[in-house]
């Protein structure tokens, strides 16, 4: 019988509805779970134990009765710390960060509420979001299930560790320049990053989202039944589309891809060089689905120095203007290495800002370019697998931040859905993780072709455990 803490959100939903297995056992196994393995990776910040057990007793009630909320009724799932949840902080990740309680659920927490989702805690994350490690002044350090000498990646850093460990088939998490894809990648998970809107949030910002972070396609596809309803706090939000999520994933994903156009991105042009074993995993995933009759085709680099600069030092800038506003005895409290980043912004005027405000929308022009003459993008999630689990970004060093996301976030700018899943790993073990990328406003599109390529994928390796 497969243990508890292995079972998919699916599993889970369909055990309950035939009475093989109760709310109340699946929160005890996933506080089992945190039991065993959060001092070894420190991926919770909070961990509501009375809370997801007075939730799963709930709904073992709705369940025996017969009214349950939804399929996700009495899923343990977990909340990053950046995402309002009433009753809890919301410091962003960084001891300099606001404890009071918040009074009210941001849309994604209020929508898996209402669900019957069981929310097991809030997950650890990197100062302001504003790393792809696992790196904070609050928390400490998030470390790879995998590896424990190993990043987790970031900024949802012990949302996917949280998930390798088998704390709970579901998590919520943010992206603003690859934050739950990254490390979706290095822990070997699968993530979405939806479309901008799709998913409601407060407060929305340009690039950024919430997006699934589960262990299959299936029940990422499950989550966003919930996570897509309308919330009239995000003034960026698209307008409502009842779509169904888990439909889109029915009939043969595979037969899909005869025909369909993909290109294939292996030199985005700046950021780190790919490692070789990453290229051979992306390479045999275009070779997969090119054997499956998609036709694929390689696309040329799109981005340049300048371009990337101007991501930085818009990121820098926004920072800075927050940074600026803290007391300085919380100023002293932030990490290190994000003080000594942002504030290479003080030396940018307000013409520099809105040049690299242009160079964003030059990025966003590009990635919509290079996506149009085809049905989906492939490339690498990271040029890398996970790095060392103290470095704040591989080689720490502040001038160059963003070497690692240089994949990623080329696709928060232009506001198109992008998915990571992984595809093998490398000769220690670590994961890694191939990208596929839509056209703006085709998610489920882009969760059906990763479902296809999931089914069709090597073998993975068992959960370590």
């Amino acid at each position: 019988m497969t243990p508890i803490h292995k079972l998919t959100a699916q599993a889970l939903s369909s055990a309950y509805r035939a009475k093989q297995l109760s709310p109340l056992e699946a929160a005890r196994a996933a506080l089992a779970r945190i039991a065993a393995w959060e001092t070894k990776i420190n991926a919770m910040f909070v961990v509501d134990e009375a809370g997801a057990l007075a939730k799963a007793a709930a709904s073992e009630a709705r369940w025996h009765a017969g009214t349950p909320l939804s399929a996700l009724d009495g899923v343990p799932i977990t909340i990053k710390d950046n995402i309002a949840l009433k009753g809890f902080a919301t410091p962003v990740g960084t001891a300099a960060g606001d404890m009071t309680p918040a009074a009210a659920d941001a849309p994604p927490s209020a929508r898996v509420r209402e669900a019957g989702c069981v929310i097991i805690g809030k997950t650890t994350m990197p100062d302001f979001g504003m790393l792809a490690s696992g790196v904070s002044s609050l928390h400490g350090i998030t470390r790879n299930p995998w590896n424990l000498s190993r990043n987790a990646g970031g900024s949802s850093s012990g949302a996917a560790a949280s998930l390798v460990a088998g704390y709970t088939p579901l998590a919520l998490g943010t992206d603003i320049g690859g934050s739950v894809r990254l490390p979706a990648a290095y822990n070997g998970i699968f993530a979405l990053k939806p479309s901008l809107g799709r998913v409601p949030i407060y407060p929305p910002y340009l690039g950024r989202v919430t997006g699934p972070m589960t262990r299959t396609v299936a029940d990422a596809a499950l989550l966003m039944t919930a996570l897509t309803k309308p919330d009239a706090r995000d003034y960026m939000a698209l307008p409502y589309q009842e779509i169904d999520w888990p439909g889109a994933l029915q009939g043969d994903a595979e037969a899909d891809l005869k025909g369909k156009k993909l290109g294939l991105l292996l030199d985005i042009g700046i950021g780190l060089s790919l490692a070789p074993a990453v290229r051979a995993a992306v390479a045999a995933a275009a070779n997969a689905l090119e054997r499956a009759g998609a036709a694929v085709e390689l696309v040329a680099p799109f981005l340049n120095a300048e371009i990337a600069a101007g991501l930085d030092g818009f990121f820098q800038a926004r920072l800075l203007a927050e940074f600026q506003l803290l007391p300085p005895k919380r100023q002293e409290k932030v990490l290190p290495f994000i003080v000594a980043w942002c504030r290479r912004a003080e030396t940018l005027s307000a013409a520099d800002a809105a040049r690299n405000l242009g160079l964003i929308m030059l990025m966003r022009e590009k990635a919509v370019a290079a996506t149009e003459r085809y049905d989906f993008l492939i490339a690498p999630t990271s040029p890398i697998t996970a790095y060392a689990a103290e470095e704040a970004t591989p080689g720490n060093d502040p001038a160059h931040p963003f070497e690692h996301i240089s994949f990623t976030a080329p696709f928060n700018m232009s506001e198109q859905p992008a998915a990571s899943i992984c595809a093998g790993y490398d000769a220690d073990g670590m994961p890694i993780g191939l990208q596929i990328v839509g056209h703006r406003f085709d998610d489920a599109g882009v969760l059906r072709m990763a479902r296809a390529y999931e089914i069709m994928r090597p073998p993975q390796r068992p959960w370590p455990e």
